[in-house]
């Protein structure tokens, strides 16, 4: 048995009793990756909605879209699953940013298709590209009794996203800034988040300041778990992927084996940074 274990073979080795595939991307902002199938292609679920995200301010920055702007839920915008706006009912009318945060901060749905329909999915599509995601694609809106898919990544793709935010760099320093706002205020983080010590994350209940917090988009769908994001430590941030596919269980829950193999991968890379100084080795 080879006895140098290195960060990459002890997370393989957390994932041996693991049925499912595991992809893992993680950047620690200064020269420093791990990288275990990072090019491995993914449906992203709602992490998707993070390059739509994107795709919206690099629009608004030219005066192709305004975050001003005013949206209409219609009956087409209507599909199942997570968000708020199903209990507003067909012709609330949003401003375009609202919609935006939204479709990021509690994943509706409804908001997203909003947004794809003001952009135009071809347009978004060629901002992807444009922002240098070459692997990743939006291939339809959301409407899963229509279409199988949603859209294609890669970890690597996401990450590169997460670092520009975290850089200040992704469309401009002003719009980095207001898209890392939005993804702080992400609800669903449980596979990055699960077994970091709560007393770092709490400041409100132990008054104490927050040392750590994250910036994130999860994403599920039957054939994958996915989440990245920026984790913020005393030390400086770093940024995480992990996705998931080929598991058996396709009932979504926090106890769903690849949140928990996720959420076990994920402390192993809080430990390794908070015990490197900020930084994945010395």
């Amino acid at each position: 048995m080879d006895q140098n274990m290195t960060l990459e073979k002890r997370i393989a080795a957390e994932l041996y009793s693991y049925h499912g595939q595991m992809s893992v991307f993680v950047d620690d902002l200064q020269g420093h990756t791990v990288e275990m199938g990072a090019d491995e292609p993914f449906e992203t679920a709602s992490t998707i909605k993070a390059y739509i995200l994107a795709a919206l301010y690099l629009q608004a920055s030219r005066g192709k879209a305004s975050l001003e702007d005013t949206v209409t839920y219609r009956p087409e915008h209507f599909v199942d699953g997570s968000g708020m706006l199903r209990a507003l009912g067909v012709g609330a009318a949003l401003k375009v940013k609202d919609a935006a945060t939204m479709m990021i901060i509690c994943s509706d749905n409804i908001a997203t298709n909003m947004i794809i329909d003001y952009l135009g999915l071809e347009e978004i599509n060629r901002c992807i590209q444009e922002l240098g995601f070459e692997h990743t694609v939006l291939h339809n809106p959301l409407h899963f009794d229509r279409y199988d898919k949603l859209g294609t990544t890669t970890p690597r793709d996401y990450a590169g996203l997460f670092a520009r935010v975290a850089r200040g760099t992704l469309v401009s320093r002003e719009a980095s800034a207001d898209m890392l706002a939005i993804f702080r205020s992400q609800h669903y983080n449980t596979m990055l988040t699960g077994n970091f010590p709560p007393y770092y994350l709490d400041c409100e209940e132990t008054g104490e300041e927050e040392l750590i917090w994250v910036a994130s988009k999860s994403g599920s769908m039957n054939a994958c778990r996915n989440d990245g994001g920026i984790v913020h430590t005393p030390y400086g941030e770093y940024v995480i992927v992990l996705m998931n596919k080929n598991f058996d269980d396709i009932i979504e829950y926090n106890a769903h084996p690849a949140m928990v193999y996720g959420a076990k991968v994920s402390r192993m890379i809080l430990d390794q940074v908070l015990a490197c100084e900020g930084r994945l080795w010395l």
